[in-house]
């Protein structure tokens, strides 16, 4: 690849890492929050690169260049090879440089957890007693882990709080109340749902906190019971800006 294509590649791929990292929030659709300072760093570094070979590509000419006696390995590597033409696959490159700095791809949603199993919650064995508060704000996780491990089963009859996106379920009842959590990035992205009884589901991927109290199924405190919830109210909020934890109630 020529010179100046190298350059204009390294500073389009810098610039569009430093968009999504450091000036916006789109990097949160793609990785934790904890990786951030090293596409910063990335952004950067690719910056310093393209800055460095523009500036060593205006270096003075050789006297041996000048005269016509160099070596000609900007056109020819003396097998027959000439490497003055970019390769046809080289410019694909420039497209995902170019996307990060003018189109995103959109950000995992209801879409996505509606086609995979729910995300299998961790084994506990000891649950510190519920606070006396009403409603409890809980994220999803907890308030699985307590319907379906809590052998006390402190949470039956208690009015609780979450917040999550509506991923509508048209097959059966209720639709789900829902948070897609991040390992390390998309790839690794799975989802954990409640599902919603009692209430009217609106548009999916809409953000909303949901009060209410567990519906009843299967036995409390075991894995047989449903995790699910019969809503008092559904009130809509603002996507938060790191969407992919499974964070407390946003008020």
């Amino acid at each position: 690849m020529k010179r100046p294509l190298q350059v204009t590649l390294l500073v389009l791929s810098g610039l569009g890492l430093l968009h999504a990292s450091l000036f916006t929030d789109l990097s949160l659709r793609f990785v934790k929050e904890g990786m951030r300072p090293m596409l910063v760093a990335s952004g950067v570094l690719l910056l310093v690169l393209g800055v460095a070979e523009a500036w060593s590509s205006q270096k003075p000419v050789s006297d041996d260049d000048a005269d016509g006696h160099g070596h000609g390995h900007d056109q020819d590597d003396g097998h027959g090879h000439d490497h003055s033409t970019v390769p046809r696959i080289a410019w694909l490159l420039f497209l995902p440089a170019l996307s990060l700095l003018f189109y995103a791809p959109p950000a995992l949603g209801a879409y996505t957890a509606a086609r995979e199993a729910p995300k299998a919650v961790a084994e506990q064995r000891y649950f510190d007693p519920l606070p006396a508060t009403s409603p409890i704000p809980l994220t999803l996780t907890q308030f699985t882990s307590r319907v379906q491990q809590d052998h006390k089963r402190d949470i039956g009859g208690r009015s609780v709080r979450m917040t999550g996106f509506v991923t509508p379920d048209k097959g059966a009842d209720g639709w789900y109340l829902t948070r897609i959590i991040f390992t390390c990035c998309a790839a690794d992205a799975q989802s954990v749902k409640v599902r919603i009884h009692g209430a009217a589901a609106l548009p999916a991927n809409t953000w909303v906190t949901v009060t209410g109290t567990w519906h009843p199924g299967g036995t409390l405190g075991t894995s047989s019971a449903p995790a699910a919830l019969d809503a008092r109210t559904v009130k809509k909020v603002a996507k938060p800006v790191n969407a992919y934890t499974d964070a407390l109630p946003l008020f």
